[in-house]
């Protein structure tokens, strides 16, 4: 979002020590989404004090478009904890991403034309959300009160959001959930958030953000800001999500003829299966490959009865980063992996500190080449992307 209005951008993958990367914008990846909520809080608290030694500005603290988290936060309790070490009484949450079907309206998150308890979040492995009103989750996760500004304040647009939001602290309210049903609304709160010294919201919010720095000096926009350079090399597909959108994905790239291996967690637990036979198989194959453990629920449900939530996570997480290191090692240069669980496995398993941020493949995923070295990685959220995104990914950087 931000690369695309001319923003450079660079993601470091957990709390860094070193100095901060040439970038108008630095996002630091943390695991924060399902850690027990201290450890959200430690490791958020860390990153935003590197952030702001390094020069930040204005600090964003990112989460899903679907606001998912465990029933203990963690969105919550990291809001409040970066809000008081900001010395800042006000903000506000808004998970909005028209572009991707994620909108906000009278405070209820839809999934297209579902409210999200009504979406496939309801049945997610990690972090099932059954409840769309985002006052009231939000609620249960924070001490501070919380409000809301609705779709009508915002239509009028920055100085009518300025004044609900004066409104709203003046009644005790420090965080207030905001509807966002398009793109207008979003450059509208990113100009009414202009001063804020904390932003929580998607990654929707952020497309109005470079006007607003551009506006006050900040930023110059650079047209090759999304330029990664050519990489050579083989390309594959890793899935270890199995949200809705990805198992369109994964059907998409076998109905048409394209080479797949599915990996199955209790083959995994039997031995029957190991990461090594896989690497083979995929090593094999003249083509671009999908290996995957993406399944339905009621599949998932049923693997989880039988090793555990953590243990069938883990033992996926594990190969599919195993399988990557492989891969790499044998000249695949170009990685496509779908699911923020895998994700983080693979990025750690291949040692990647730091990604320059390119182009947008779909809405919300762009292809990133790892600072230092010929490798580019899509790390796809497991509900973005269209059905056929695995393969229009490849393309785009053949």
């Amino acid at each position: 979002m931000l690369v695309r209005a001319g923003m450079r951008a660079v993601q470091v993958i957990g709390v860094p020590d070193g100095p901060v990367p040439d970038a108008d914008a630095v996002v630091v990846a943390l695991k924060s989404r399902t850690v027990p909520a201290s450890e959200a809080v430690r490791d958020s608290l860390a990153a935003l004090a590197w952030l702001r030694a390094g020069g930040a500005r204005q600090c964003y603290f990112k989460y899903c478009s679907t606001f998912d988290s465990t029933a203990a936060g963690n969105i919550g309790p990291v809001a409040e904890a970066l809000m008081q070490a900001l010395d800042t009484d006000f903000t506000i949450a808004c998970p909005a991403f028209p572009e991707n079907g994620r909108t906000v309206f009278r405070g209820h998150l839809f999934v297209g034309d579902q409210l999200l308890s009504d979406s496939g979040m309801r049945h997610h492995p990690l972090t099932p959300m059954t409840d769309s009103n985002l006052p009231n989750v939000l609620q249960t996760q924070m001490q501070s009160r919380v409000g809301l500004v609705r779709y009508d304040t915002v239509a009028r647009g920055e100085a009518a959001l300025r004044q609900r939001f004066d409104a709203l602290r003046a009644e005790g309210v420090r965080c207030a959930v905001v509807d966002a049903i398009s793109n207008e609304d979003l450059h509208a709160i990113a100009a009414a958030c202009a001063d804020m010294p904390l932003l929580t919201a998607g990654s929707g919010v952020a497309l109005g953000l470079p006007d607003v720095y551009a506006a006050r000096g900040w930023l110059s926009p650079d047209a090759r800001a999304a330029d990664l350079g050519r990489v050579g090399g083989r390309g594959a597909v890793l899935s270890g999500s199995c949200s809705q959108a990805t198992n369109a994905q994964v059907r998409h790239w076998i109905d048409t003829g394209r080479p797949a291996l599915r990996i199955d967690p209790r083959d995994l637990a039997a031995g029957r299966a190991t990461a090594r036979q896989a690497l083979g198989w995929a090593l094999a194959q003249p083509e671009p490959v999908l290996v995957y453990a993406t399944s339905s629920p009621d599949d998932v449900r049923a693997v989880q009865a039988e090793l555990g939530v953590e243990r069938a996570g883990h033992l996926v997480e594990q190969c599919l980063a195993d399988i990557a290191r492989g891969l790499v090692a044998e000249d695949v240069r170009r990685l496509v992996i779908a699911g923020g669980e895998t994700s983080g496995a693979v990025v750690r398993a291949l040692g990647v500190t730091q990604l320059r941020i390119g182009a947008a493949i779909d809405p919300g995923v762009p292809w990133t080449r790892v600072e230092g070295r010929p490798l580019l990685l899509a790390l796809k959220s497991g509900n973005f992307g269209a059905v056929d995104f695995f393969t229009k990914a490849l393309q785009q950087v053949e």
